[in-house]
């Protein structure tokens, strides 16, 4: 793969891993699970584990894998969040 390529794969990592700390501060702000999508969290963390897959099957892992690990990182946190505040929602509301 071209430094080029890894470059612009690095930048696209970098452009969606902005995200996740801003929907990170949300969860803690709201601490709420209500309106929250864990299907998407799911879908993004399966994403970004065949991003690693692929480099690891490619015999290419460089610094950019670094980013999918961050990234998916932040998913798994922002999931594990989820997971908290709806046991609490449960806890409050009973459904």
């Amino acid at each position: 793969m071209s430094q080029l390529a890894n470059i612009l794969e690095c930048g696209m990592l970098i452009s969606f891993g902005l995200a996740w700390p801003a929907n990170i501060r949300n969860s803690l702000k709201i601490k709420t699970a209500r309106g929250r999508s864990v299907h998407f969290l799911i879908i993004v963390i399966i994403g970004y584990l065949f991003g690693l897959g692929a480099k690891i099957a490619a015999s290419n892992v460089n610094y950019v894998a670094l980013f999918y690990l961050i990234n998916l990182l932040m998913v798994s946190f922002d999931l594990s969040l989820y997971y908290h505040y709806r046991r609490l929602d449960y806890k409050k509301t009973g459904r």
